[in-house]
This record gives structure tokens, sequence and C-alpha cells, in this order.
């Protein structure tokens, strides 16, 4: 996703030609808030504690089952060019078939949704981006979540009404945080603030090469969400809700502007560049929160008593 729909194509040429002066200007995407923030530097997080076997691996490290793909352009199932695969025991986004990217972003969506979680992704950047792809998707990806479910959209509709996690790899000198937030067709509340800009920047360090990188994302609902890279939180806000722009092609009545988003699908991008994933994984902080009960965790948020079973 561009990181400002003025500013992102001069970001990417901040980082290689080194211009100064810029932020005097307003030219800059937003710098992150201070963690000490109101929506930033959370409680401990009991999650931290969960056994590892207390984790739903998202990807089976095989194939595609659960995921569905959404290229724009195509229907939602048909993955063009095979964009979306898995090889070599990775989770691949590639563009060996493109004769050109021609705006053809695309999405893979997980087929549940979800409201609060913690979700964990391990990436790296490969390889060169493909012919045509904009100027600002170089090394850049994303991870939607909040999103709408993939049956509501569009056919030519770029990008899903979703909280976007964005993924940048540094280009080889310069800074280029990664974790920010993006919003298409959103807003989120920072400091008691509705904040419209598109992107804000994390407070993250600049990731260069083809290092793997663990970005995970802290996520309560409707209420505050957190993007840690390495355990560590980098940028935190809260009240993400339906508005703005930035995404065309959609169906008006899937767009309920000020509509908070409590829940909704997880998908990750394709946007140009070749991406790598090796690990995508959950936890649900929805479940038992009955301490009688044999499947009791003390990391759950929202009860859900239906869910508990007893000895």
């Amino acid at each position: 996703m561009k990181n400002t729909l003025a500013s992102r194509p001069l970001v990417d040429r901040i980082v290689l030609l080194g211009l100064t002066g810029l932020v005097s200007l307003g030219m800059l995407p937003t710098a992150p808030p201070p963690l000490g923030s109101s929506a930033a530097d959370p409680p401990p997080a009991a999650w931290r504690a969960a056994p590892r076997e207390d984790w739903i691996q998202l990807w089976n490290g095989k194939d595609l089952s659960g995921w569905v793909p959404k290229i724009r352009g195509y229907a939602a199932g048909e993955n063009f060019g095979r964009t979306f695969r898995a090889e070599n025991g990775v989770l691949k986004v590639g563009y060996e078939a493109y004769d050109g990217f021609a705006d053809r972003f695309g999405h893979l969506f997980y087929e549940k949704p979800y409201s609060h979680y913690v979700l964990a992704a391990e990436y790296r950047f490969v390889g060169e981006q493909a012919k045509g792809g904009p100027g600002w998707a170089l090394r850049n990806s994303g991870l939607m979540i909040h999103g709408q479910p993939v049956a509501t959209m569009g056919k030519d509709q770029d990008f899903p009404i979703s909280i976007e996690v964005q993924l940048l790899g540094g280009s080889g000198t310069g800074t280029r945080a990664t974790a920010n937030l993006c919003t298409p067709g959103t807003h989120v509340v920072m400091d008691g603030k509705l904040v419209t800009e598109h992107c804000i920047n994390s407070s993250s360090k600049t990731y260069h090469g083809d290092e793997w990188v663990r970005v995970e994302v802290e996520v309560h609902g409707d209420g505050r969400i957190v993007h840690l890279v390495k355990g560590e939180p980098v940028l935190a806000y809260e009240k993400p809700q339906v508005g703005g722009g930035v995404v065309s092609g959609f169906d008006p009545g899937a767009k309920p502007d000020g509509q908070l988003l409590a829940e909704g699908s997880i998908s990750l991008q394709s946007e140009s560049h070749p991406i790598e994933f090796r690990k995508f994984e959950l936890l649900n902080l929805v479940g038992c929160t009955d301490p009688q009960a044999a499947n009791y965790r003390p990391y759950f948020e929202k009860p859900d008593a239906a869910s508990c079973r007893y000895r």
C-alpha cells in the first residue's frame, strides 16, 4: 500500500537520492507516537506465556489449503500466474508468469475471520520487483487485518477495506521502517484523535537484504492494536473503523463509513515485489474464561462459554 497519497513515491526517492528538508514541508509520513502515549505502552501481555501448542498454524507449510486468492481483475479463487504458491517450504508471492504487473494487486485471504488475537508472520523480501510495478511498491507488502470478506470484494477492487500492517524492506541505504500502519478505506484513533493520514510509520529499525523478520500484531477487537517487531512494540492505536479513501472498485454497501471494526478477514498482499513467508500463525484470545474448565487459559480476554470443557 502507498505510504501516503502524495508522499509515498517521494519516500522512495528520499531513500535512493538522500534528499533532505521535506519533513519541514509536511511531505513525509507522520512520525509514530511515542510508546508512552495512550494507545501505546500496553501492560504486560499474558499471551506471551501461552504454550507453543496453543498457536494455530494458519499456513500448513505444504499448500494453500484454507486460503483464497483475490487478484485485481480476476474472480475470487482465481490464482493468476500462480502468484501465491507453496514452494520449497515457504509461502511465496511471485511474478514469473507476469509480462507486466499492470496494477494487478492481489491478496490471499484466510478462510476464517477473527476478532481478538495475536497474528505472527515471519517474512523476507527476495529477488527483483516485477516489471511495471509502481515505485512505492519496491520491497513492499502487508498483512491485512479486520478486513472485509473476500466474497464482498469487487472484481476490479485493488485493496480490501481493512487495516494494513505494512511490511517494508530497506533498499540497501537509508532508513525504512517496517510494521507501519496503512488504512485502505479505514481510519484509526491515536491519543484520542481520529487519524486520517493514510500511512503512519512505526519506530522499527530498517531491515535490508533478505533477513527473516518476525512481525506480530496484537489485536483487541475494536480496541487497542499493537504492532511488534522481533518482540518489541513499535506502533499502537485503537478504534479501527471504516472511513476514508485509498481503495477503488468496491461495492459502496461494503463501506459503511464510521462503523467500528471489531473483527474481520486476515490476508497477505501481492504488490509487485516477491516476498516469502516461512511462518503464519495465530493465537486466539477468545475462549473459555472459567478457571474451573479444563480448557481455561489465563490469556483469554473475550469469553466463549460454549467452548468450555469440564472434566
